[in-house]
């Protein structure tokens, strides 16, 4: 129960205003830490007891001392019974339960908690970045900097907070003591303390920088693993597994010498203290009995100062490692934060309302868009397709077929002119309901490492397993989805199909994904070579469940292969952006342009087209 209760003072899944996670590193750290302050000012405030409580066990030690001198055997308890009943409440009472307090705030409240925090909004930051931003970076590399810069943020907080009061109360109580006792005895630990800062000084700016080298090189090295997992299928195919051996080995190996650099500096950091330590020894104790032999100290100021320096030396060690922890922790959130913290570069409006289509009328007026590369891809082109018109679009390959596609669904910005459905500019409307409103089936059909059922319902979440089985069924793969097992024995619509769907041939991916999105219904549809993966007897198989998906829709449809659009109310013939031809098949091929040539080169789609004609 009480477990409980400090595991639920943090939501983790508490979500901020979503904006860009602010830069330098210093804002970065702030931007997260403020969202669960409370915690952090107590742990503050129980680490300030949890130091007072250890500091106060050594003069303890020296009181015991100077006590048991001048006391005598039979009237010791009578005589310093309270103060030695006071003593024992400290150690067996106060001490264990500001330190049970100290791990109950730590480990259960902020370990857990603002670490998946700091994972789930970097995630949804991240995930709501352009197309364009996942192209440009390893998958690998962009999880694993969400991931370790959660974990690199939390725990450089907690050691900073826990290092203050150890530092400052240790140190200025120890020198308060040695200065009460005498203030010669004070000199070595004052000089020690100068030294140590100006060591810290020196070699933590040129951790820190190494560090973020090191994790750079970290995060580079877990990209290239992850990409060639990722395509194990290319690697084998072609032979390359030596080749692929190489190129992370080149990773690696620079993610190796950037640690060494790293270590260097700790390891000579660790060597400089060291050696202060032992003057601090040295000096300290040899001027405590140097004083005491002059009279000028008790024996109890010997065991006190003694005691206390090598719990100094002790804990010198371990501010030198947290420190270094805490600089090594910011390069990693350093690495991170130049992913994470980058502006989108597709973003809703900030007036943006939800897209209301009520019949699916599409007009591109004047479009430009260039990909940000010198020359046009689209340069001023204006279509319009009309509300339940069926539209192919046909050209060579890097025509501005797929980029018209991808401005519509606003996966990318426009340069120039707008896009409008239904009147509405969808550059003033949410993404979520633009896209919510156009069923897609791309050429490059990936599924997500889920079970089938989970992939169907990302057309519906809501669908019924009997909207599922219809869907299927119109898609045609009912034929295969029963027979369909996986590494954990799951059947049928609970088999996991590997990543990207890896686990189904390609005409089985693409029924799953025409299946999905006839479980979507959505008013607007986009067919980007759909049937690509098919071979002609599967196509035709599934030619009347797309027919039947069609009904009543608006429909932009690419194909390669002309015969399976040939049957399309008007056919718009794209070259270098622009529209060269348009009008029906049976018009384009009496033309004899681009789309007559372009049909000529094709074979066995002539009996097709004489039926479509027909």
């Amino acid at each position: 129960m009480l477990f409980r209760w400090f595991e639920s003072l943090i939501d983790p899944f508490k979500e901020p205003a979503d904006t860009m996670p602010p830069r330098p590193v210093g804002r970065f750290y702030l931007f997260y830490l403020r969202q669960v302050w409370p915690m952090f000012v107590a742990v503050l405030v129980v680490g300030f007891f949890v130091s007072i409580i250890e500091v106060s066990l050594f003069a303890f030690i020296g009181r015991l001392v100077d006590m048991a001198k001048v006391a005598e055997g039979a009237a010791f308890f009578r005589q310093h019974g309270r103060e030695l009943m006071w003593m024992a409440f400290v150690a067996l009472i106060a001490r264990p339960v500001f330190n049970s307090l100290h791990d109950l705030l730590v480990n259960q409240a902020i370990v857990p908690n603002v670490t998946a925090r700091i994972r789930w909004q970097n995630h949804r930051y991240v995930i709501r970045q352009s197309l364009s931003f996942f192209q440009n970076d390893f998958a690998g590399r962009i999880a694993n900097r969400i991931m370790q810069t959660g974990s690199s943020l939390r725990e450089s907080a907690v050691q900073i907070v826990d290092a203050i009061w150890y530092v400052a109360i240790y140190t200025g109580s120890a020198i308060v003591m040695f200065a009460k006792a005498d203030a010669w005895l004070a000199a070595p630990l004052v000089l020690w303390l100068l030294l140590y800062v100006a060591t810290l000084a020196f070699f933590i700016p040129r951790t820190r920088q190494r560090s973020w080298k090191a994790s750079e090189a970290r995060s580079k090295l877990m990209g290239r693993i992850v990409d060639g997992y990722s395509n194990v299928l290319t690697l084998k195919l072609f032979a390359h597994t030596r080749r692929e051996e190489i190129y992370v080995a080149e990773a690696l190996h620079e993610q190796v010498d950037k640690t060494r650099a790293m270590t260097r500096q700790t390891t000579a950091m660790d060597a400089t203290i060291t050696t202060l330590n032992g003057f601090l020894i040295v000096g300290t104790s040899g001027l405590a009995l140097w004083l005491w032999s002059h009279g000028q100290v008790t024996v109890g100021a010997i065991a006190l100062s003694t005691g206390l320096v090598i719990r100094i030396n002790n804990m010198s060690g371990w501010i030198m490692w947290v420190v270094n922890g805490i600089f090594e922790n910011i390069g990693t959130v350093q690495d991170g934060m130049e992913t994470i913290a980058q502006p989108r570069t597709v973003q809703d409006a900030p007036d943006a309302m939800p897209l209301a289509v009520t019949r699916g009328d599409v007009r591109f007026q004047d479009i430009h868009f260039h990909y940000g590369k010198a020359g046009g891809v689209i340069a001023g082109l204006d279509l319009t397709v009309h509300a339940g018109e069926k539209i192919g679009l046909v050209g060579p390959s890097g025509a501005g077929k797929s980029t018209l596609v991808n401005v519509l669904l606003r996966l990318y910005d426009l340069e120039g002119g707008r896009i409008l459905i239904d009147g509405q500019d969808i550059a003033r409307v949410t993404q979520e309901s633009l896209r919510s409103q156009i069923g897609v089936v791309t050429q490059d059909t990936s599924l997500l490492h889920r079970s089938i059922r989970d992939n169907l319902l990302y057309g519906r979440p809501d669908a019924t397993e009997a909207q599922i089985a219809e869907a299927v069924r119109k898609a045609r793969a009912d034929e295969f989805i029963p027979t369909l097992s996986d590494g954990e024995g799951r059947q049928g619509y609970d088999a996991y199909v590997g990543e990207r769907g890896v686990k189904l041939s390609g005409g089985q991916r693409q029924r799953i994904a025409i299946a999905r999105v006839l479980l979507k219904d959505a008013p607007i549809l986009v067919l980007d070579e759909a049937t690509s993966a098919l071979d002609s007897e599967a196509e035709a198989a599934i030619q009347e469940s797309l027919d039947l998906l069609m009904q009543g829709k608006t429909v932009i449809a690419i194909a390669h292969r002309l015969s399976t659009i040939a049957r399309m109310d008007r056919l718009v013939v794209l070259d270098r952006g622009r529209i060269v031809e348009s009008g029906t098949h049976a018009q384009l091929i009496a033309h004899g342009g681009l789309y007559a040539r372009l049909w000529e080169r094709q074979t066995g789609g002539f009996v097709a087209a004489e039926d479509a004609l027909a």
